[in-house]
Protein backbone atom coordinates (compact mmCIF):
# COMPACT_ATOMS: atom_id res chain seq x y z
CA UNK A 1 0.00 0.00 0.00
CA UNK A 2 1.45 3.50 -1.24
CA UNK A 3 0.34 6.47 0.52
CA UNK A 4 -2.37 8.82 -1.38
CA UNK A 5 -1.86 11.02 -3.51
CA UNK A 6 -2.35 14.74 -2.94
CA UNK A 7 -6.06 15.08 -4.25
CA UNK A 8 -6.65 11.23 -3.55
CA UNK A 9 -6.35 12.57 -0.07
CA UNK A 10 -8.12 15.09 0.25
CA UNK A 11 -11.46 13.43 -1.80
CA UNK A 12 -11.04 10.84 1.54
CA UNK A 13 -10.71 13.50 3.80
CA UNK A 14 -14.01 14.83 2.65
CA UNK A 15 -15.54 11.41 2.64
CA UNK A 16 -13.60 10.37 6.22
CA UNK A 17 -14.82 13.88 7.61
CA UNK A 18 -18.50 12.79 6.47
CA UNK A 19 -21.11 11.08 8.44
CA UNK A 20 -22.81 9.65 5.49
CA UNK A 21 -22.03 8.88 1.84
CA UNK A 22 -21.63 11.84 -0.83
CA UNK A 23 -21.97 11.99 -4.68
CA UNK A 24 -18.81 13.31 -6.98
CA UNK A 25 -20.71 16.74 -6.78
CA UNK A 26 -20.91 17.11 -2.95
CA UNK A 27 -17.17 15.99 -2.91
CA UNK A 28 -16.34 18.78 -5.38
CA UNK A 29 -18.19 21.27 -3.27
CA UNK A 30 -16.36 20.53 -0.35
CA UNK A 31 -12.81 20.77 -2.53
CA UNK A 32 -13.74 23.92 -4.07
CA UNK A 33 -13.50 25.68 -0.75
CA UNK A 34 -9.41 25.67 -1.00
CA UNK A 35 -8.96 24.40 -4.48
CA UNK A 36 -10.59 25.12 -7.87
CA UNK A 37 -11.22 21.74 -9.54
CA UNK A 38 -13.56 20.53 -12.36
CA UNK A 39 -16.18 17.91 -11.72
CA UNK A 40 -14.48 15.71 -14.63
CA UNK A 41 -11.20 15.58 -11.95
CA UNK A 42 -13.16 14.53 -9.05
CA UNK A 43 -15.08 12.07 -10.86
CA UNK A 44 -12.03 10.67 -12.19
CA UNK A 45 -10.25 10.87 -8.73
CA UNK A 46 -13.25 9.03 -7.19
CA UNK A 47 -13.60 6.49 -9.72
CA UNK A 48 -9.28 5.73 -9.32
CA UNK A 49 -9.79 5.81 -5.62
CA UNK A 50 -13.01 2.94 -6.60
CA UNK A 51 -10.71 1.22 -8.53
CA UNK A 52 -8.36 0.87 -5.85
CA UNK A 53 -10.78 -0.56 -3.58
CA UNK A 54 -10.29 2.71 -1.31
CA UNK A 55 -14.22 3.74 -2.16
CA UNK A 56 -17.70 2.18 -2.45
CA UNK A 57 -20.20 3.12 -4.49
CA UNK A 58 -24.56 3.07 -4.94
CA UNK A 59 -26.43 4.39 -7.78
CA UNK A 60 -28.64 6.95 -6.27
CA UNK A 61 -30.72 7.62 -9.31
CA UNK A 62 -28.44 9.42 -12.01
CA UNK A 63 -25.90 9.72 -9.83
CA UNK A 64 -23.39 7.93 -7.64
CA UNK A 65 -23.01 7.99 -3.31
CA UNK A 66 -19.59 7.16 -2.76
CA UNK A 67 -18.17 5.47 1.14
CA UNK A 68 -14.59 5.22 2.13
CA UNK A 69 -14.01 1.12 2.27
CA UNK A 70 -11.83 1.95 5.63
CA UNK A 71 -11.47 4.84 8.36
CA UNK A 72 -9.10 6.86 8.56
CA UNK A 73 -7.24 5.55 11.52
CA UNK A 74 -7.74 2.01 9.21
CA UNK A 75 -5.80 3.58 6.42
CA UNK A 76 -3.18 5.09 8.62
CA UNK A 77 -2.19 1.42 10.48
CA UNK A 78 -1.74 0.01 6.79
CA UNK A 79 0.71 2.55 6.06
CA UNK A 80 2.61 2.24 8.99
CA UNK A 81 2.33 -1.59 8.31
CA UNK A 82 3.87 -1.38 5.08
CA UNK A 83 6.03 0.64 6.35
CA UNK A 84 7.91 -1.74 9.19
CA UNK A 85 7.83 -4.94 6.71
CA UNK A 86 9.47 -3.03 3.71
CA UNK A 87 11.75 -0.38 5.72
CA UNK A 88 14.49 -2.90 6.04
CA UNK A 89 15.10 -4.11 9.64
CA UNK A 90 12.29 -4.32 11.27
CA UNK A 91 13.35 -3.71 14.90
CA UNK A 92 15.19 -0.42 13.84
CA UNK A 93 12.66 0.75 11.63
CA UNK A 94 10.29 0.65 14.62
CA UNK A 95 12.85 1.66 17.26
CA UNK A 96 13.50 5.19 14.66
CA UNK A 97 10.00 5.97 14.62
CA UNK A 98 9.43 6.02 18.56
CA UNK A 99 12.59 7.71 18.52
CA UNK A 100 11.27 10.55 16.92
CA UNK A 101 7.81 10.73 18.67
CA UNK A 102 7.33 13.30 21.00
CA UNK A 103 7.77 12.58 24.50
CA UNK A 104 3.60 12.65 25.24
CA UNK A 105 3.12 9.98 22.18
CA UNK A 106 5.81 7.82 23.59
CA UNK A 107 3.55 7.99 26.50
CA UNK A 108 0.63 6.98 24.99
CA UNK A 109 1.67 4.29 23.01
CA UNK A 110 2.93 2.93 26.44
CA UNK A 111 -0.40 3.24 27.57
CA UNK A 112 -1.84 1.30 24.29
CA UNK A 113 0.55 -1.19 24.78
CA UNK A 114 -0.53 -1.59 27.99
CA UNK A 115 -3.97 -2.05 27.01
CA UNK A 116 -5.60 -4.97 26.31
CA UNK A 117 -6.21 -5.52 22.43
CA UNK A 118 -9.49 -4.87 21.11
CA UNK A 119 -11.91 -5.40 18.05
CA UNK A 120 -11.68 -2.53 15.99
CA UNK A 121 -15.02 -1.15 15.03
CA UNK A 122 -16.42 -1.93 11.94
CA UNK A 123 -15.95 0.09 8.95
CA UNK A 124 -18.77 1.08 6.34
CA UNK A 125 -17.78 -1.54 3.56
CA UNK A 126 -15.29 -4.15 2.85
CA UNK A 127 -12.04 -3.67 2.99
CA UNK A 128 -10.03 -2.78 -0.13
CA UNK A 129 -6.58 -5.19 -1.25
CA UNK A 130 -3.58 -4.68 1.01
CA UNK A 131 -1.45 -4.04 -2.01
CA UNK A 132 -1.16 -2.58 -5.80
CA UNK A 133 -1.92 0.65 -4.22
CA UNK A 134 -0.51 3.51 -5.85
CA UNK A 135 -0.31 7.41 -5.44
CA UNK A 136 -1.54 9.58 -7.77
Amino acid sequence: MRQLGALEAEVMGQLWSADRSHTVREVLDGLRISRDLAYTTVLSTMGNLLDKGYLTRVSEGRAHRYEPTLSRAEYAARLMREAMTHGGDEDLVLLRFVGELPEDQQTRLKDVLDTPVREPEPNKGHGPPDSGLSAE
